[in-house]
């Protein structure tokens, strides 16, 4: 028979995240710090929205593009977070969470063989989508010196005549670094100059713990040169209701829709009326669980400081990302060992790309209670590696 498998499918490696998942799962008493998702329940008046748009009968399709009443909330969210102005009819597209922007963007924008800058180490999606999309992708290798974020040197340097789109991951998973203002707009200089495009992954946006977050897209002149994706899952706790959208020039939002109109039909309507009401209701809730974030982020941070952990200090999202060169180990090796000795599971940095080699990211969108006795576990873990090494 004939290979039935697409080569660029073949090709694409599966998420470097998930065979830790798949032991911890079955392994008793063990602990996970490696899922990117909210511990919190997502509020009840949220969830309330949701159960009253069932209990009315809203079980239609809504128009493709996303519900009317939540297109405008999402332009109010960002006339009033970043100051940005959209037009809801022609500018906004709600999706199947923000992952679906990010592929359907990139599909809507590539033509084979342009290339997409891809900042590592990142989300593990950026690069699949971007190869699906038939672009090349080009990755630039952020840097601990840097705290990770990409400057516009990294950047330049890595610009050719094939360059049509940067991915902008920030605040990042896995490391947790953020872009303020000053790194922002040095990056912006070079994107008008180079006449490329920015795909500015925002979903950690309300995760921030150094001031308020910034969008490349309020900078002069990148309005029109920014897809901006956001979504709920992240600062709402709305995982599981899968919704997203993305924010850009009407002539990328059409081809978006379009892809997005035969691709999915339209994004969940129970989601999107509950959407509607975190958008005018929810700051509270997002400001009590980023609250709660920072008192875990604070505490791990000190944790890594006793144990003499190397770790710099991220300001984003709710993810750490400490170094562990020092024990002689691949990431893959430490993570291996960590989980069958201590019944932790962390993720590898090299899951996020080869310039993660040397991290481990640990997440703590856990309990303060859950991340204790993780820590304790781990810290008697790296006394013990250190003691092997002076054997």
């Amino acid at each position: 028979m004939r290979n039935p498998i697409a080569d660029k499918c073949a090709e694409i490696k599966p998420s470097g995240i998930r065979k830790f998942f798949d032991i911890v799962s079955e392994m008793k008493d063990a602990i996970s710090l490696g899922v990117g998702e909210p511990d919190f329940d997502t509020p009840w008046h949220i969830r309330d929205e949701g159960i009253y748009s069932l209990e009315k009968g809203r079980t239609f399709y809504t128009s493709n593009a996303g519900l009317k009443d939540l297109k405008i909330e999402i332009c109010n969210y960002l006339k009033r977070k970043q100051g940005i102005t959209y037009d809801y009819n022609n500018e906004v597209l709600v999706t199947v969470g923000g992952s679906e922007a990010i592929d359907i963007a990139m599909r809507a924008m590539i033509n084979p063989g342009e290339e997409v800058l891809i900042p590592q180490p990142s989300y593990v999606s950026y690069e699949p989508c971007a190869i699906l999309a038939d672009a090349k992708p080009v990755i630039i290798n952020l840097k601990a010196e840097n705290e990770f974020r990409l400057t516009a040197r990294e950047l330049r340097d890595t610009i050719t005549d094939k360059t049509k789109l940067l991915v902008l991951p920030f605040p990042n998973n896995p490391t947790g670094a953020i872009m303020e203002r000053k790194d922002l707009e040095e990056i912006a200089e070079v994107i008008i100059e180079k006449d490329i495009y920015v795909l500015s992954d925002e979903i950690y946006s309300e995760l921030t713990y150094k001031g308020e977050h910034v969008s490349i897209a309020s900078l002069p002149g990148m309005q029109e040169r920014t897809i901006l994706i956001n979504g709920f899952s992240k600062a709402y706790a709305m995982t599981g209701w899968r919704l997203g959208y993305a924010c850009g020039p009407s002539e990328i939002i059409k081809q978006m829709t379009k892809i997005h109109q035969f691709a999915i039909m339209c994004a969940p309507t129970t989601s999107q009326y509950a959407a509607v009401e975190a958008l005018k209701n929810g700051d509270e809730d997002v400001k009590e669980m980023r609250t709660a974030y920072n008192q875990r982020r604070r505490f791990l941070m000190n944790a890594f400081k006793e144990m003499g952990l190397e770790c710099f200090e991220p300001y984003g999202a709710f993810y750490v990302f400490p170094c562990i060169k020092e024990f002689g180990m691949t990431s893959d090796e430490f993570a291996t060992r960590f989980l069958e000795e201590e019944k932790v599971a962390v993720v590898p940095g090299t899951a996020f790309g080869d310039s993660g080699e040397g991290f481990l990211r640990i997440s703590y969108a856990y309990s303060l209670e859950n991340l204790k006795v993780a820590i304790g576990r781990l810290e008697r873990f790296v006394n013990k590696l250190r003691a092997e090494q002076k054997k």
